[in-house]
């Protein structure tokens, strides 16, 4: 199955992208699914390695298999289809093991570690649990004696995690990756996990606020590249996280960490790079026009997120009408060239939505590059 080719309005990300990372080789998404998910949503090794090339054909992902129907017992034919299709990929791809606490979780995990896997991954909004349980314990105590990270869902949908902060503190010696930019708590992790030496952030994040506060709470030698693809694209993906990277003022090198090294070090059981303070000021000047246009793709990226999966484009456009009217603006000041970058990737958006479901989620990536510039453009 062929990858679509990316539409046209993509090309100056495209073409951001490369002017901020000069070795696109060096990209390794820390979060991708292939499979079948419960949600109706799924994956193939061709696309997943499609999306990938749009970046580099060069570029690596860590990838696991999705909630998928057919996971019992212990996650086991998922895992063996992800461990195989990660073979066929010829090094492209770091397969991880995904358990659940109730099913055999560490029968499993010895399983797939001695067949190749690199990593672990667990889901608790998923599957329904809480990491103050010998189960959970019993997994860390794996990982650390696998030398394998585990990466665990931290987005939305979740209580507080305070339980897993005591348990990354009591094995500080487990490569951690919380998933979502660790939105469900970040604050939490952020000031209780200061300390530890090998916990990272990955950058699959739905609002560029939230990106933006990651690289205000946490150092940038901290922060991982992630798409979440099927549920994004990695090129998008790597668009918003390399634009609010350079907000932060991180250089080329810095750069190069966020979009692959780091990841790469924990892989290989490497320590990542000496943490840096936090580079972005807790308190942040913005441009009123952006910031009107940003807070309507804001509620237009909500419509979509409540409407799928898979997402309707039809329920976005009503408030990319109005983001539109905000760069019309006749007065529009330092913010003027911004706005009409906008208001070109929202046009193309519209066109794209109007051709059809098959085109809605890149539709929709086209309206989250634009919220991601509305947030980072520094007109004054």
């Amino acid at each position: 199955m062929v990858v679509e080719p990316l539409p046209e309005a993509f090309a100056t990300m495209d073409a951001e992208v490369r002017e901020l990372l000069d070795d696109r080789s060096v990209v390794l998404d820390a979060h991708t699914h292939l499979g079948v998910d419960e949600d109706g949503q799924a994956l193939e090794l061709d696309r997943l390695l499609g999306f990938l090339d749009q970046v580099d054909s060069g570029a690596r992902a860590c990838v696991f298999a999705l909630h998928d129907p057919d996971r019992r017992p212990s996650y086991r034919t998922p895992n063996d289809r992800v461990l195989a299709w990660a073979a066929a990929a010829e090094g492209r791809l770091y397969p991880f093991c995904r358990l659940d606490p109730a099913d055999d979780p560490i029968t499993e995990g010895k399983r797939c570690l001695a067949l190749g896997a690199r990593g672990i991954k667990l889901h608790p909004r998923a599957q329904a649990f809480g990491f103050d349980t010998p189960a959970a314990r019993a997994i860390f105590e794996l990982a650390r004696d696998g030398g394998v990270p585990i990466l665990i869902h931290a987005g939305r949908g979740m209580p507080p995690m305070d339980a897993l902060a005591d348990l990354a503190q009591r094995f500080p010696e487990v490569a951690l990756v919380l998933a979502h930019g660790a939105i469900a708590d970040q604050a939490m992790f952020a000031t209780r996990l200061a300390g530890h030496p090998a916990v990272v952030y990955d950058t699959s994040i739905f609002s560029p606020f939230d990106l933006i506060e990651l690289f205000a709470r946490v150092p940038a030698e901290r922060i991982v590249f992630a798409s979440d693809v099927p549920y994004g694209r990695p090129i998008a993906g790597l668009f918003a996280t390399l634009r609010v990277a350079a907000y932060a003022g991180l250089d080329g090198p810095e750069r190069a960490l966020v979009a692959g090294a780091t990841m790469d070090a924990l892989l290989a059981g490497r320590p990542p790079a000496e943490a840096t303070a936090p580079r972005v000021p807790a308190v942040r000047v913005v441009n009123g026009r952006l910031a009107r246009a940003g807070a309507y793709l804001m509620m237009a990226f909500g419509a979509a997120m409540g409407s799928g999966p898979p997402p309707d484009a039809a329920r976005v456009m009503p408030m990319v009408a109005l983001a539109r009217a905000v760069c019309r603006d006749p007065d529009p000041g330092a913010a003027g060239p911004a706005l009409e970058r906008l208001d070109g990737l929202l046009a193309a958006a519209e066109g794209l939505a109007a051709q059809g479901s098959d085109r809605a989620l890149a539709a929709i990536g086209l309206v989250m590059a634009a919220g991601v510039i509305a947030a980072t453009d520094q007109s004054r």
